[in-house]
């Protein structure tokens, strides 16, 4: 068989744009911003991960380019060889500080970080248990481990308990899951992770990419949201979200950063974070700290947007933590999720169509995610577009298509 048959065969992306409803790589002639330009025409930006609204703050971008005039665009290497600045130490004594953790160490990426924390400190001889609903990245990281791989439904701490019973006794585990899930919005229950965790010997490590700068007094996150920051053993995170820049880090013990730093396949072989995007991440850091009321402002949105929501009698996914700025919206089929994200464009709100692998089959969202900057009045605006979208044009596309996936 040809190995290029699959790419003839995969028309799902050929069909979507005939039908005009790809929704996907549309273009900004804009920094990322709670009212964007996007392909020629003003959007209110609800799809971005920019939680703080520091992405056009100016001190952030000064920082940049300050780093920039000082170090040059890149470091033309790794970490662990010729590419460790000044800055990346910085920053990670900055992080190790604030999120009350002996050490921190820096990755390229977020999706790289958990490469390289979990393929690093799990082996072939260890059990890696995963919520299902943990980001891919984690699942990547699982597999480049070589470790024995169990998962637990969602948030299910007694489907938990019955995997960690199923683990030989000498065996090595690790539990795996998201602090705040990026496509339910929900925050895992880590007082139950936590006494489970204790009763198996096992070790903890949480996700906190959609959790820094979103929840907790002071923005660090789910182990401060619940007051258990001394109880996760690894705090994985990234600097994409709420710190307005690139990369990802990992805090924990300090002899077990030392460990990954000196382990860890996709750290060691990778380009380490450019000068502008460290400084960048420090600055950001540094306005969290200065401002924590970005995170209650934060959450006051999200909490207002979904009263807006409901008032428009749009089907949100109901949680039980509405403070977290993700709220999903239920469409359930892939191409009238398509179309719903294509008439809101056109009429000036952006969202994430989420389909199969991201969620499962015949369960697709609308993701929307709101940012500290956003305003009552901008919300207002979206939601009723949202509300006159599903109120009156998704009724039309399913008499049209009644049998639509």
């Amino acid at each position: 068989m040809d190995l290029f048959e699959k790419c003839e065969k995969f028309d799902i992306v050929k069909v979507a744009k005939e039908q005009d409803i790809y929704p996907y790589f549309h273009c900004l002639q804009s920094g990322q911003d709670i009212v964007v330009n996007m392909e020629g025409h003003r959007v209110i930006m609800i799809g971005s991960n920019n939680y703080l609204g520091l992405t056009s703050h100016p001190e952030v971008k000064e920082a940049a380019i300050k780093a920039i005039e000082k170090y040059g665009t890149g470091c033309s290497g790794s970490r662990f060889l010729n590419g460790t600045l000044d800055l990346h130490q910085q920053l990670e004594s900055d992080l190790a500080e604030f999120l009350h953790k002996d050490a921190v160490m820096t990755f390229s990426t977020g999706f790289q970080s958990n490469l390289g924390i979990i393929s690093a400190i799990a082996g072939r001889n260890d059990y890696i248990i995963c919520d299902k609903e943990n980001h891919a990245s984690i699942y990547d990281g699982c597999r480049l481990s070589y470790a024995k791989m169990l998962r637990y439904e969602h948030n299910d701490m007694q489907d938990l308990e019955r995997q960690l019973q199923s683990v030989p006794k000498d065996k090595g585990i690790l539990i795996v899951t998201d602090g705040v899930f990026s496509m339910g919005g929900d925050i895992c229950k880590l007082p139950e992770l936590v006494a489970l965790k204790k009763k198996y010997g096992a070790r903890l490590m949480v996700d906190d990419a959609h959790g820094l700068g979103v929840i907790g007094a002071h923005g660090r996150g789910t182990g401060e949201h619940f007051g258990l920051e001394d109880e996760v053993d690894i705090i994985m995170g990234t600097f994409s979200k709420s710190l307005a820049s690139l990369g990802g880090y990992m805090a924990a013990r300090a002899d077990v950063v030392e460990y990954v730093r000196h382990t860890s396949r996709p750290f060691i072989f990778s380009a380490s974070i450019p000068p502008a995007s460290v400084a960048s991440a420090m600055k950001a850091l540094e306005i969290l700290k200065r401002e924590p009321q970005r995170v209650k402002n934060l959450q006051d949105i999200a909490n207002f947007m979904r009263s807006e929501l409901k008032r428009n009698n749009v089907p949100i996914r109901e949680t039980k933590d509405p403070i977290i700025p993700i709220i999903p919206i239920n469409t359930y089929g892939d191409y009238r999720t398509f179309y719903a994200c294509k008439l809101l464009l056109e009429r000036g709100v952006y969202v994430n169509p989420s389909i199969s692998p991201a969620v499962p089959v015949g369960e697709a969202i609308i993701r929307t995610s709101y940012t500290a900057t956003h305003t009552k009045e901008l919300m207002t605006e979206a939601a009723d577009i949202i509300g006159k979208v599903f109120r009156e044009d998704l009724p039309e596309f399913d008499k049209m298509y009644p049998d639509a996936k």
